[in-house]
């Protein structure tokens, strides 16, 4: 008997050191966690169950998915793109947005206290990526005034980017359709003009004349009304500050209550997008040309995966999608119940980023290879990225479809709704960390607002001047690239390294309940030493990709790039 009870004793002896090795005793040491309901009275909470998520998933979800990643992905071996995307999203992405989320619900504060809790040296962090919001809030809502503008004349009749008799249009302006009246009239296009035969001969300068569609040349020459370079600014322009005047109104009423106000409208604006591309998908499916555009996106070049260039790009795409080190998901998440399951979340999000991508590609190849189709051009002619996608290829495109108001205001209304529900977050991650510094201005939070929203739009008249873009296309390059990576980096280091990584998975235990010797293991490998690896990776490619500024032809001056790598370095 006495063995027996020996051999019994040395086996729970064993159980029990194994348990502790899985779950050491300071797991076990708490017996409330820090963040009470006093906390949540103050602070406010999301007062809906699908709140947060929707609010998660329209900041994760944005303009990014729509026109960057298809190009991404054609220009990096199409299909063949997905693997290192999927790979960047499961060792860089995903767990930044695990680390934030968790760490924001478990203390209930936002980015501008909360690395103070861990580190006291550690503060400036938070400070960085409110910094980094701030900034990229000013620029990101003249986004969202330009789609305000195209869905408002979007409902003339005709579109008024069609043809060249404007005055607007340059004698390089080139419309298609006006060529095809002329040559039904046995005559020659050209300068906008029809012409004779004799007289087209005579010129002989057609195929020596640069050819630019009339989307472009109304958006340059009409719309932002472009300088000759960014240190000519022109004045302001008129017709754009009032629409940027409109898109700040919009984003004050929607968060004029903070999250309780924000979290109702993004049931919408976080899901009409999906409703959006489902009817560009089905309609393009229909067009001439639709198939040859998908096979152009997915046909998968393996040997691009030996590149550096492809991890590099998926990488980048992976963290700027996800948006992690930029404070939105700290903020968003500090305002979540303790108990609730962010691991659960994060994978929703994660997986809905990816597939959104992937779907989106599908709908913009579809009809930019029918808008190839109708030129009788090639794809590779047609797609372009960014602003010029949304507001040059996509404009030409809807003239050629039926109903083309309809299409129209559906695709700008669409992208209105994706950058709101970005805009929002990054605005909400300002307010808070003014209202976190200064707790005594929680009375008064719709003050903080109003002065948020007045500071953003004069602070945003830069990028509604004649020089405007060139502004844009700057900070959209510095104000947030290096300076994130390094906060991330940092980030990583501070929550795994010096608050450590086995404290912090007892934190995510006490919120989610006890999680398998696996789930440890993993989550600390990853945040140790992959993720912070990887991350080094991104940095050490983004410099050695670097490259100065430019917009189209125009080469910045060297004093532009100057300003831009003093705000990444300030940042």
């Amino acid at each position: 008997d006495c063995s027996t009870k020996l051999t019994v004793d040395v086996w729970l002896k064993r159980v029990e050191r194994r348990r502790q090795l899985a779950y050491p005793n300071d797991c076990d040491s708490y017996s409330e966690h820090p963040m009470s309901d006093e906390v949540h009275a103050k602070r406010g909470s999301w007062t809906g169950r699908y709140d947060f998520l929707l609010s998660l998933l329209g900041y994760s979800v944005g303009l990014g998915n729509v026109w960057r990643f298809p190009y991404l992905c054609y220009s990096n071996g199409g299909g063949a793109f997905l693997i290192p995307f999927v790979v960047m999203l499961v060792i860089a992405g995903l767990p930044l947005m695990f680390m934030e989320l968790s760490l924001a619900q478990y203390a209930g504060l936002g980015p501008a206290v909360i690395f103070k809790r861990l580190a006291p040296l550690s503060e400036g962090l938070g400070y960085g990526m409110i910094l980094i919001a701030g900034m990229v809030m000013l620029y990101y809502n003249v986004i969202i005034a330009w789609t305000v503008f195209y869905m408002a004349v979007s409902f003339e009749e005709p579109l008024p980017w069609r043809g060249c008799q404007h005055e607007w249009a340059t004698p390089n302006c080139f419309s298609y359709e006006e060529e095809d009246d002329c040559i039904a009239n046995n005559r020659s296009y050209y300068m906008a003009k029809c012409f004779t035969t004799e007289q087209a001969r005579i010129l002989n300068t057609t195929l020596r004349t640069p050819r630019k569609p009339p989307a472009e040349e109304f958006f340059k020459n009409y719309f932002l009304q472009l300088s000759s370079g960014i240190e000519v600014t022109g004045g302001i322009n008129h017709r754009l500050a009032l629409c940027l005047l409109v898109a700040w109104i919009i984003v004050f009423l929607c968060l004029s209550r903070g999250v309780k106000s924000s979290g109702k409208v993004v049931y919408f604006t976080a899901l009409f997008p999906y409703v959006v591309l489902t009817m560009l998908f089905v309609r393009g499916l229909t067009l001439p040309g639709a198939y040859d555009g998908i096979m152009y996106y997915l046909q998968p070049d393996w040997d691009k995966l030996h590149t550096a260039q492809i991890w590099g790009d998926a990488a980048v795409q992976i963290f700027f999608a996800l948006s992690p080190a930029w404070g939105g998901l700290l903020t968003l998440a500090s305002y979540n119940r303790f108990d609730n399951n962010c691991y659960r979340d994060a994978l929703l999000v994660a997986i809905c980023n990816i597939l959104t991508s992937f779907f989106a590609g599908f709908v913009i190849f579809a009809i930019i290879g029918f808008l190839a189709h109708e030129l009788d051009t090639s794809v590779s002619s047609v797609i372009d990225q960014g602003a010029g996608l949304a507001f040059v290829v996509f404009p030409e495109l809807v003239g050629k479809l039926q109903m083309p108001r309809l299409w129209s205001v559906l695709f700008f209304f669409m992208l209105l709704t994706l950058g709101l529900d970005s805009q929002f977050t990054l605005m909400e991650t300002v307010v808070t960390g003014v209202l976190d510094t200064f707790p005594t201005l929680r009375r008064r939070k719709l003050v903080v607002v109003s002065c948020v929203s007045i500071i953003g739009y004069l602070g945003g008249l830069i990028f509604v001047t004649k020089s405007g873009m060139y502004w844009f296309q700057l900070f959209d390059k510095y104000a947030a690239n290096w300076s994130v990576l390094l906060i991330a980096i940092a980030e990583c280091i501070l929550v795994s390294w010096i608050y450590g990584a086995e404290r912090f998975i007892c934190n995510i235990e006490q919120m989610m309940g006890k999680r398998s010797v696996l789930f440890r293991r993993f989550w600390i490998l990853i945040w140790k030493y992959i993720t912070p690896a990887t991350l080094m990776f991104i940095l050490c490619f983004n410099w050695v990709q670097y490259s100065p500024v430019t917009y189209g032809r125009y080469i910045y001056p060297h004093w532009a790039d100057a300003v831009g790598l003093n705000v990444n370095i300030f940042v």
